[in-house]
């Protein structure tokens, strides 16, 4: 059954963007995972189809050969165009295109040789206070990572000994490959493009350049980071290889719970209990900051739930040492309990004594229950 155009399968134009095609991709592996369809051989089908439709499309060089020549250009061959060779064997349309098409948009290495492999990158999760956060510290880690090896300095080569030249490339790290009436460069396949191959390893990396440790760092916190932020330690990933160079690692950083404030950007929140005599008849009132102790006026009268700003008790904004947030403080009534015989006669004079007063003491509960009253009375006519 012939295949169906990959943009038909994804659901896009051709001249869909990077970020389009990857989101319609997502849609569409979500869609008909195999996880989510488990006994759906049609799921199963119209995943592989979709993956192979991405695999091709977010390539560049693959999506140039399927623009120009279609599926064709992934087959054994085109329009009976003769077979071809090279030292070291034949390869596949695919391979003669990925390389023409790697050339072009810069995917192949200047001079004939294969680019510098690069190690991948590494993420550590830390775990930071809030104090640690806002305050900026230094803190040391211990990263498990591949390293190059120090026996043979990363060459793969037994000490003493060095890499020969390819026989295959002859030290070019690519060999000429001849397909019909094209004529290309591929990385060599016996070298994987290093121009050099490792004769006598070493025997504490086995020729691979590099072996596992723990890579114990430090590593400085600004002041002001927050939850998710990364700090990006260049080099500090795993090593390349024999001629490769390091990846970088990231450190993302994640907030421990406090047990008094939270947070939200460079602002400090907090909740703070109180009295209800306190409320009613104003008052100082000790609030906590990371600085210490701070003293809040409460004005008479103040509502259960009211919101007080403290201006630069927040957090430092980790771009731009000059701002500093702030802290809202919300007081909120503590009911008291386990009262006394006296103390439950004196609440009750109390609310007596208030309710008496009518809205003049107790506003927002008379403008409550007018409202029911207007409710009901709509009811009824």
């Amino acid at each position: 059954m012939a295949k169906r155009d990959y943009y038909e399968v994804l659901g896009v134009d051709r001249s869909v963007n990077d970020a389009d095609l990857k989101k319609a991709y997502r849609r569409l592996a979500m869609k008909h995972h195999p996880d989510r369809n488990p006994d759906s051989t049609e799921a199963e089908a119209k995943f592989k189809e979709a993956k192979e439709a991405y695999d091709v499309l977010s390539d560049t060089s693959k999506r140039s050969a399927y623009d120009q020549f279609g599926h064709a250009a992934f087959e054994g061959g085109m329009g009976g165009a003769g077979g071809g060779g090279f030292s070291g064997g034949a390869g596949g349309f695919s391979d003669i295109f990925g390389d023409v098409f790697g050339d072009i948009f810069g995917s192949g290495g200047g001079g004939g040789r294969q680019r510098q492999r690069r190690g991948a990158d590494l993420r550590y999760n830390l775990d930071l206070s809030l104090e640690d956060a806002v305050r900026g510290t230094e803190m040391n880690i211990t990263v498990p990572r591949m390293s190059n090896c120090g026996t043979c300095s990363g060459s793969g080569s037994k000490p003493g000994s060095s890499a020969s030249q390819c026989g295959t490339c002859h030290g070019q790290g690519q060999v000429r490959m001849q397909q019909g009436f094209f004529s290309v460069q591929q990385t060599c396949p016996q070298c994987k493009g290093e121009g050099s191959i490792v004769t006598d390893p070493c025997g504490d990396c086995h020729g691979q350049g590099r072996v596992r440790e723990n890579k114990k760092l430090s590593v400085k916190i600004p002041a002001g980071v927050d939850e998710g932020d990364q700090i990006r330690l260049t080099g500090e990933g795993e090593s390349g290889g024999v001629g490769g160079i390091n990846g970088d690692l990231y450190v993302l950083v994640a907030l421990k719970k406090h047990p008094l404030f939270s947070r939200e950007g460079v602002d400090l929140h907090c909740t703070v209990p109180i009295g209800f005599s306190t409320l009613a008849l104003g008052g100082d009132l000790e609030v906590p900051t990371l600085e210490g102790k701070a003293k809040l006026k409460i004005p008479a009268g103040t509502q259960s739930g009211k919101l007080f700003r403290l201006r630069g008790k927040g957090v430092q904004n980790v771009r731009n040492a000059g701002f500093v947030g702030d802290l809202y403080a919300e007081v909120v009534v503590e009911t008291p309990v386990n009262l006394t015989k006296r103390q439950k006669e004196l609440l009750e004079e109390l609310d007596t004594t208030i309710h008496e007063g009518g809205s003049k003491h107790s506003p927002q509960e008379s403008s409550w229950a007018d409202k029911i009253k207007s409710f009901f009375d709509d009811l009824v006519t």
